[in-house]
């Protein structure tokens, strides 16, 4: 049995017994850093440490205080937050206290929040904030099992008139009730985690489907023991990382992260505040982070856009070392492939090197300097955007899970990666193409099935535990995935032919640095045409430098940005068969976005919502159109 399988095999029945583990072997290290904003309001966050053994102290107590609340083996306790260091101390406090924890997006309604609190049948719910608890508070009649709200920010999220006794209590109530707990009962957390299987439900993870309810995702404690292992396995971190995390947890991509974390023991910087990423990366100074590709590809348009604004010679000068960055990520990284090293010529390397002092290390030091790796996933990267990034030195490695496969199931091998690949299967994994292209997977970390929903588990998970992922892909002799689309995205027009959309669009992405979102639309339909959705800095810095004034909505209706869009358009059709090529299309109003239900919190594009919304320009765009 060699070294990795060991590590897989031998892995504790939970993350709260793994969580122990580490607290044991590394109680004075540094495990989280989380910002406080400054006492003005005005300054700069101030970021304060946590120790394993301080994160433990804290951890102990909110499970403790749960277990005073009642919550007994599996029962569930929601989670509503924005990602920050008490959204982990309370899903570990969840597990210690052997419960499992459901997952609310704080953009959730108060609608669908509701549907997934009574669905999980959940007992207990944390509550970021006064806005957070007044949805939980106006649907409380509904909710029957919900016996208390525990609320973070205490401000404005005080008790009112009509709550039961005790139903709203903070964070900090709740702790001192869990030490006080613990004074009478000092051994009754170490033996709720001793009793604690691997077989039971630790996480209930509503998948954000496009039609229809949520689906609630069972992942028992197993699937996270094994994801932390594996993780491990793969060697990308080290117990000397500094992790930067931002993704929302109550996605499971970013849960995912919180396993690796505690299996390695590195630092973890948590702050979920998208608008201070820019801000935060020089600070926190990580050496690797997780992401997905939207983050991407507007630090990529934000750096075009600046070079334009500087000027014509700083613009070709940037247009050339992204060239160049291209050019050197893809020959160093076909190199690496058929020798072992990421070699280029020597021309090529004199180029780079001048490309770097120009451009490329002042991209690095707005990563904060010290990123070894980033890793995308949730959605495909745009190849060239990857192999742009590659050559400036910052290297991305793509991933593939599903909130079935608790996350993670492929992911770049180190320096081995390849561009526009999501990589090879986590050790334990096995894969399998069905002969319609299907990507099917089996082993430790596929979920045990949909809540209370046996119908639907079966029609993706076999009675031999082969998952039917719904994406298509194709598999390299060495065992690289290629993921081309989502077998239900596919599109086949009515000549016959199929389109992956997500190809065309990532290529659009790659060749336009002023779009945001495409949709690429042509089923039944004779010819493709798609709607896109602008950057709105990028495309306002452009309209300021050619004098096209007006909101974003004015300058995006204006005859000379839809001459600009054609351009790249035309620029794509030149690549594309011609049964792919974009006919007509036609510039939103405004970009896509989580509050209107276009994008998932994870900021996937959701695209039965979309045509829905934008019908009209749908059927005008092929109101009597023929194919030219």
């Amino acid at each position: 049995m060699s070294d990795t399988q060991t590590l897989i095999e031998n892995r504790p029945p939970s993350v709260a017994a793994l969580f122990v583990q580490r607290v044991e072997a590394t109680p004075d290290l540094e495990a989280y850093r989380h910002p406080v904003p400054a006492a003005d309001g005005q300054g700069p966050d101030e970021w304060k440490s946590l120790s394993w053994g301080q994160a433990a102290e804290r951890v102990y107590a909110i499970a403790a205080g749960l277990a005073d609340l009642g919550v007994t083996s599996e029962q569930r306790v929601a989670l509503s937050s924005s990602t920050r260091i008490e959204w982990i101390l309370a899903d570990l406090g969840v597990m210690c206290a052997g419960g499992a924890t459901t997952t609310i997006y704080p953009q959730t309604n108060a609608e669908e929040s509701a549907y997934i609190l009574g669905d999980s049948e959940s007992r207990v719910l944390f509550a970021e904030n006064a806005a957070q608890l007044a949805k939980a508070r106006e649907r409380r009649a509904e909710l029957p099992e919900l016996q208390h709200v525990v609320v973070f920010d205490a401000a404005g999220a005080e008790p009112v008139e009509g709550d039961p006794e005790g139903w709203v209590l903070t964070l900090a109530e709740l702790e001192a009730r869990g030490t006080a707990y613990l004074a009478k009962h000092p051994d009754a957390i170490k033996e709720r985690i001793a009793a604690i299987t691997s077989t039971q439900l630790a996480t209930l993870i509503y998948t954000s489907g496009t039609t229809g309810r949520p689906k609630g995702v069972r992942l028992p404690q197993d699937n996270w023991s094994y994801m932390a292992k594996a993780i491990a396995a793969t060697g990308l971190i080290s117990g000397e990382d500094v992790q930067y995390l931002w993704l929302p947890l109550a996605h499971v991509f970013g849960k995912v992260l919180t396993s690796g974390q505690i299996e390695v023991g590195h630092v973890t910087a948590v702050d979920g505040r998208v608008d201070k990423i820019i801000e935060n990366l020089p600070v926190v100074q990580p050496t690797y982070m997780a992401s997905v590709p939207r983050i991407f590809e507007k630090v990529y348009n934000g750096v075009a856009a600046k070079a334009r604004e500087a000027g014509g010679a700083k613009y070709k000068i940037f247009q050339w070392a992204a060239e160049v960055a291209r050019e050197y990520a893809k020959v160093s990284q076909d190199n690496f492939r058929r020798t072992g090293k990421a070699s280029v010529p020597f021309g090529l390397g004199a180029k780079h090197k001048v490309a770097d002092a120009l451009v490329f290390a002042k991209i690095r030091e707005a990563f904060g300097g010290r990123l070894r790796a980033a890793v995308s996933g949730s959605a495909a990267l745009a190849p060239e955007i990857g192999f742009f990034f590659s050559g400036a030195g910052i290297h991305i490695l793509e991933g593939y899970g599903l909130t079935e496969t608790s996350a993670a199931s492929f992911v770049n091998p180190g320096e081995a990666y390849r561009t526009g690949t999501v990589g090879k299967p986590l050790p334990g994994l096995e894969v399998r193409i069905a002969d319609d292209g299907e990507i099917l997977l089996r082993g430790p970390g596929i979920m045990e099935g949909y809540h209370k929903l046996p119908e639907k588990t079966a029609e993706v998970l076999e009675s031999d535990g082969w998952f039917h992922t719904g994406d298509i892909g194709e598999l390299s002799p060495d065992g690289y995935l290629r993921i081309t689309d989502r077998k239900k995205d596919l599109i086949k027009t009515s000549g016959g032919k199929y389109i992956a959309p997500a190809e065309v669009e990532g290529q659009f992405k790659a060749v336009c640095p002023f779009v945001s979102n495409i949709l690429v639309l042509g089923a039944d339909r004779n010819f493709c045409t798609a709607l896109i959705a602008l950057d709105e800095p990028a495309i306002l810095g452009w309209a300021k430098d050619h004098g096209v004034t007006g909101s974003y909505a004015e300058v995006v209706a204006h005859q000379e940005t839809v001459a600009l869009i054609e351009g790249y358009v035309k620029r794509l059709n030149e690549g594309l068969q011609r049964w792919q090529t974009i006919k007509q299309f036609r510039l939103l109003p405004r970009d896509l976005d989580v509050e209107h239900g276009e994008l998932t919190p994870s900021l996937k594009l959701k695209r039965p919502v979309v045509e829905r919304q934008y019908k009209e320009l749908i059927d005008e765009m092929y109101s009597g159109a023929k194919e030219a």
